[in-house]
């Protein structure tokens, strides 16, 4: 790629991009100028400036900060640039100052060893709703008004709302693409640089080669856990569609089995009975037919054997069956 085509990619880039403005405040005079006009302190210092930090709180939960700036006096203040209109803008800079204090401090530190924090927290919009460029929070008792400093200060500055003030010129500053202001030539400078000399060209395109990774590693990783899960999903269905068809042919073939051999065991407890029964009542047959043939060959008369409750069809097949013999 040449440096022309390289220029052509970073050329869009305003300050208030989180890409572009990551490049921009690793410069601590950028930063100290951008402080002191919106702090409104001439004399602040900026001793060190770590862009993009990735901080974890206690529970290991990330938050990546903009600008942390070392100040002259100890304090350390985040300067934070937001374009996002959904996020809940006052948690999200008290969740940065917590992780940063939370950091900043070991284990049994005494309380007065705490650092002020300032929290300078820059959008696109006037999410507070008032009309106004910049907007102090400041806890004050409520019964008498009076102010408490507990070493945490929150400045909110939108690019949306010009009051006339040097603050509003800033944020227009940070709007724009291309940064010539006389009133801020840290700012100025540095946005030329980054925009139109090799070094900081190149500075451009590699975190955007970076973010560009990271989003790609963040889509991988994504498309892999919602992969696994449809694939589970996927998995479950067609097994419990497999297991419910195979089931259903084990069990049918279980149940013939089962059942032939409950029908064989029934069939032969019934064949018994039915034997049992058969074989009685044949057993009773034979006997009366033998006991009228000895009758009749003792020479009793059909009539007194009728009147001992044998059948004429009974007594004339012992008959027979005496004829049949001789």
């Amino acid at each position: 790629m040449t440096f022309e085509e390289k220029k052509e990619r970073v050329e869009g880039f305003r300050p208030i991009d989180d890409v572009f403005f990551e490049v921009l405040a690793d410069d601590k005079e950028v930063c100290q100028e951008i402080l002191r006009t919106i702090l409104e302190d001439k004399a602040l210092i900026v001793e060190e400036v770590i862009v993009q930090r990735s901080l974890k709180n206690i529970y290991g939960r990330s938050v990546r900060l903009d600008a942390l700036c070392i100040l002259g006096d100890g304090a350390k203040c985040n300067i934070e640039v937001q374009r996002a209109h959904s996020d809940d803008h006052l948690k999200r800079a008290r969740y940065n100052a917590a992780s940063i204090v939370t950091k900043s401090t070991e284990p049994g530190e005494r309380f007065e060893n705490v650092p002020r924090v300032i929290i300078v927290y820059i959008s696109e919009r006037d999410f507070l709703g008032y009309g106004r460029t910049i907007y102090h929070i400041d806890k004050v008792i409520r019964e008498n008004g009076e102010p408490v400093d507990d070493g945490l200060q929150e400045v909110f500055v939108n690019t949306c709302i010009d009051d006339g003030t040097e603050i509003a010129d800033l944020m227009r500053c940070f709007m724009q693409q291309e940064v010539h202001d006389p009133r801020f030539p840290k700012l100025s400078s540095r946005v030329y640089y980054l925009k139109e000399e090799e070094g900081g060209v190149a500075a451009m395109c590699e975190i955007m080669e970076k973010y560009m990774s990271e989003a790609k590693a963040a889509g991988i990783k994504e498309g892999k856990e919602v992969g696994m899960k449809e694939g589970k999903a996927a998995g479950i269905k067609e097994g419990k569609e497999v297991g419910m068809k195979e089931g259903k042919a084990a069990g049918i073939k279980e149940g013939k089995e089962v059942g032939m051999k409950e029908g064989k065991a029934a069939g032969i407890k019934e064949g018994k009975e039915v034997g049992m029964k058969e074989g009685k009542a044949a057993g009773i047959k034979e006997g009366k037919r033998q006991a009228i043939c000895r009758m009749i060959k003792k020479e009793f008369d059909k009539q007194t054997i009728l009147d001992l409750g044998y059948t004429e069809f009974e007594y004339e097949e012992a008959k027979e069956s005496i004829s049949a013999s001789v």
